[in-house]
C-alpha cells in the first residue's frame, strides 16, 4: 500500500516462465502427470526452434520442407513407425498443463491487481478530497491569523508613527529656538572683538595683558565655545531629524506595506471555490516572490518600531540637552559680561591712580635736573681751575731736564714734582670721571622726564580707550532670555 497522496508507481507484469502458449482448452480431462515420461527420457526435448529443424540429423526429406508444409508431413510420419522419432517436436501433454496454469494464475494475478488498483484508487480520491478541504480550511485559517497579525502591527505602527511626529515637531522648535539663541551671540562676540581691538591700540607700556585684556579674552573664547556646542548641538538636530525623519519614513512605508498586503490577504481570505476571478496559474507554487520568513517579518516591523522608539528617545534627550545648553550658555556669558566690566573698572581706577603718580614724579624729575644741571657747571669749573696748577708742575719738570751732565739728577725736587704732577691729574680725571657721571645722570634724567611724559600721554590714552570706547560698546550686551533664545 503506498502512501496517502504519492504516486503509484506499482508495475504488473507477466509471471517469468520458461515459455508461454495461448490458452487451448480449460476441461479437466486434460490434465494428468507426464512426469515419469520426462524421467524416463530426459533427453527429450520440449520445444524445438526453427533452428533445430534446419539443424537436426533427420532425414532430409524434412529438412527441405516448407514450414506450411510440415504439418502435413507430421501426419504422415505416425504411420511409418521409422519415423517415430519426429514426434518429439510436438507439445507434450504437461506443456499444455503449464501453460493453462500459467494462464489462470495470469488471469488471477490481473483480475487482482485491477481489483487493488480500483479500491487504492477509490481510496486515494477520498482521501486527496479531505486532504484538499482540510488544506484549504488550513491555509484560510493560516491567512486569517495572518490578518489578525497585520492589523496588530498596523495599529502599532500608526501608534508609533503619531508619537514620532509629534517628537519631529518639538525637535525641529527646540532647533529654531537654539538657532535664534545662536544668532544673539554674534552682538556679544563682536563687542568682545571691537574691545579687544581697540585695546591694542594702547601705546607702549600700557599695552600689557592685564585683567581687563584676559577677561576679554576669555569673554571671547566663552562665547565661542558657546557657540561652538550650539553648532555642534544644531548638527546633532539636523542629524537626529533625519534620522527621525528616517524612521518616520521607514514606519510609514511598513505601515502602506501593511495596508496593501491587509487588502490582498483579506480579498483572499474571502475567496472560495465558486468565486470569479480564480484560475490556474502555472507553476505559481515554484515562485517565491518574498524574500523573509514569518519571524523575519515580524522582526522587520518589531525592528523598525524599535528603531523609532530609539530614535524618539535620542531626540527626547537631545531636547534636554538643548535646553540645559542654552541656560548654561546665556549663564556663563552674562557672568563673563560681569567679570569684564568689574575688570574694566578696576582697571580704570589703576590707570588714574597710574597717572596722578607720573604726574607727581614728573614735577620731582625735573627740579633734580635742575639741580643736576648745576652741579655740572660747579665740575666743569672745578677742573678748569686745575689746568693753571698742572702746566706751572710741569713745566717746571720740563725746565729742569735741561740741566746739564751730572746735574741731571732725580733729587727731592724732581721726585715732589712728579708726584704733584700725577696729583694734580688724579685729580683732574676723578673730576672728569664725576662731570661724565653727573652727565650721565643729567641724561637720565632727561630721559626719565621724556618717559614720564610719554607714560603720561600713554595713560591718557588708555583711559579714554577703556572709559569712552570699550564701556560705551558694552552697553548694548543682550539679555538672559534672549541669550536663551527667548525673543
Amino acid at each position: 500500500m503506498e502512501l496517502m497522496g504519492s504516486t503509484l508507481t506499482s508495475t504488473y507484469t507477466r509471471p517469468k516462465t520458461g515459455h508461454f502458449l495461448p490458452a487451448i482448452s480449460t476441461m479437466a480431462a486434460s490434465y494428468r502427470n507426464t512426469q515419469s515420461a520426462l524421467a524416463v527420457n530426459p533427453s527429450v526435448s520440449l520445444w524445438r526452434s526453427n533452428n533445430f529443424y534446419q539443424a537436426s540429423n533427420a532425414g532430409p526429406t524434412l529438412s527441405c520442407v516448407p514450414r506450411e508444409n510440415l504439418d502435413l508431413v507430421r501426419a504422415k510420419t505416425m504411420f511409418y513407425p521409422s519415423n517415430r522419432t519426429v514426434l518429439t517436436t510436438r507439445y507434450s501433454p504437461d506443456d499444455w498443463y503449464k501453460s493453462n496454469q500459467n494462464n489462470y494464475r495470469e488471469s488471477e494475478s490481473s483480475r487482482k491487481s485491477a481489483e487493488r488498483l480500483r479500491r487504492d484508487t477509490v481510496r486515494l480520491i477520498q482521501d486527496k478530497n479531505q486532504l484538499t478541504r482540510r488544506t484549504q480550511e488550513n491555509s484560510s485559517k493560516n491567512i486569517g491569523e495572518r490578518l489578525n497579525s497585520i492589523v496588530f502591527w498596523k495599529s502599532e505602527l500608526s501608534h508609533e508613527l503619531d508619537n514620532m511626529v509629534t517628537e519631529i515637531a518639538a525637535l525641529a522648535e527646540v532647533k529654531r529656538r537654539l538657532e535664534r539663541a545662536l544668532a544673539e551671540t554674534e552682538g556679544p562676540f563682536q563687542v568682545s572683538q571691537e574691545c579687544l581691538y581697540h585695546r591694542e591700540k594702547r601705546m607702549s607700556i600700557d599695552l600689557v595683558h592685564d585683567d581687563v585684556e584676559k577677561s576679554l579674552i576669555k569673554e571671547v573664547e566663552v562665547i565661542k565655545s558657546c557657540q561652538d556646542r550650539m553648532r555642534r548641538h544644531l548638527d546633532r538636530a539636523a542629524a537626529q531629524l533625519a534620522s527621525n525623519r528616517g524612521a518616520q519614513h521607514e514606519l510609514e512605508k511598513d505601515l502602506s506595506d501593511k495596508a496593501a498586503a491587509h487588502r490582498i490577504d483579506d480579498r483572499c481570505h474571502h475567496l472560495r471555490n465558486t468565486s470569479d476571478g480564480i484560475g490556474f496559474y502555472r507553476g505559481i507554487e515554484r515562485l517565491d516572490p518574498s524574500l523573509s520568513l514569518p519571524e523575519s517579518w515580524s522582526r522587520f516591523t518589531d525592528d523598525n518600531i524599535l528603531r523609532s522608539q530609539s530614535e524618539r528617545a535620542a531626540s527626547h534627550k537631545l531636547r534636554d540637552e538643548i535646553e540645559i545648553l542654552m541656560n548654561a550658555t546665556s549663564g556663563e556669558m552674562w557672568n563673563q559680561f560681569n567679570c569684564v566690566n568689574v575688570a574694566f573698572s578696576n582697571r580704570t581706577s589703576e590707570t588714574a591712580d597710574a597717572k596722578n603718580s607720573l604726574q607727581t614724579h614728573l614735577a620731582k624729575t625735573l627740579q633734580e635736573i635742575f639741580q643736576t644741571e648745576m652741579l655740572i657747571e660747579s665740575l666743569k669749573r672745578a677742573v678748569r681751575e686745575k689746568e693753571s696748577p698742572l702746566k706751572v708742575a710741569q713745566t717746571r719738570l720740563e725746565e729742569r731736564t735741561r740741566r746739564p751732565n751730572v746735574e741731571l739728577c732725580r733729587d727731592n725736587p724732581h721726585h715732589s714734582l712728579v708726584s704733584e704732577v700725577m696729583e694734580i691729574e688724579d685729580t683732574v680725571y676723578k673730576l672728569r670721571e664725576r662731570l661724565s657721571e653727573a652727565e650721565n645722570t643729567l641724561q637720565t634724567l632727561l630721559k626719565t622726564k621724556v618717559t614720564l611724559e610719554h607714560d603720561l600721554s600713554i595713560k591718557a590714552n588708555s583711559l579714554f580707550l577703556d572709559q569712552e570706547k570699550c564701556m560705551s560698546l558694552r552697553k548694548s550686551f543682550p539679555s538672559m532670555p534672549r541669550l536663551a533664545g527667548y525673543s
